[in-house]
């Protein structure tokens, strides 16, 4: 069944027009009148839906029950990544949101092969939103990662709220990672290819992060982070 997230506060009985992304891909999926659906709008739970209409450019739709279903991983993780270049981060953004993230924080790192600023950084910022989208919708999950803007570290670090459990990950690290409480707010911080320099490690340290490793091999930079999510997931 075509499974679609809409953008807008959604309650039963009401008829509405898709929003011209979900519209589209409705119709390229050939979708008919009478045809179910599924939608959800970010705020929990998914919503059984019927077509009522089709048009050259739009879709009607009617909402019908509400399953109040929770897929979302617990703990809550934040991943804070050093952005990987070329495709592998448009990779990491779909696979980590397949796995649970409930936030990406891009990083640009001393040592970040890719560099984004300005424009082109929202522009990309908002092509990952939209991929978070598609995985959200494939996937199941009833709740959408934020994609946050491109920062640096340090202006990152210096903006954190107080509280919860932090994790900076570090082939260096003597030991691996307790798993957290299932009410926790986890920060995973991760570098880039390179891995983060010495100033920016002392940083996340003194901001309250503790070195975890992974293991004995290095992992990629779009690896480390997704492991630690799969690892949250299946335990």
């Amino acid at each position: 069944m075509l499974r679609l997230y809409v953008d807008a506060p959604l309650a039963a009985g009401q008829r509405l027009d898709l929003p011209p992304g979900p519209a589209r891909h409705a119709q390229v999926r050939r979708v008919q009148p009478g045809d179910a659906l599924l939608l959800f709008d970010g705020r929990g739970g998914e919503w059984q839906a019927r077509v009522q209409a089709m048009g050259r450019q739009s879709v009607q739709v009617e909402l019908l029950a509400h399953a109040a279903v929770d897929r979302e991983l617990r703990p809550r993780v934040t991943l804070a990544v050093g952005m990987p270049a070329n495709e592998r981060m448009d990779w990491l953004v779909e696979k980590a949101t397949e796995l649970g993230a409930a936030a990406l924080q891009p990083l640009l790192c001393e040592r970040s092969v890719l560099r984004l600023q300005g424009e082109r950084a929202e522009r990309k910022r908002e092509h990952w939103q939209a991929q978070a989208v598609a995985a959200a919708e494939q996937c199941g999950r009833t709740q959408l990662p934020a994609v946050q803007p491109v920062r640096r570290p340090a202006d990152w670090l210096h903006g954190l709220p107080a509280g919860g459990v932090r994790w900076l990950l570090s082939p260096q690290a003597a030991s691996p990672p307790a798993r957290p409480a299932a009410d926790a707010a986890l920060l995973v911080l991760s570098g880039p290819e390179g891995g983060l320099s010495a100033d920016e490690e002392r940083a996340a340290r003194a901001a309250g992060f503790d070195a975890v490793q992974l293991g004995p091999r290095v992992l990629r930079a779009e690896t480390a982070p997704l492991a630690v999510l799969a690892w949250l997931a299946l335990g």
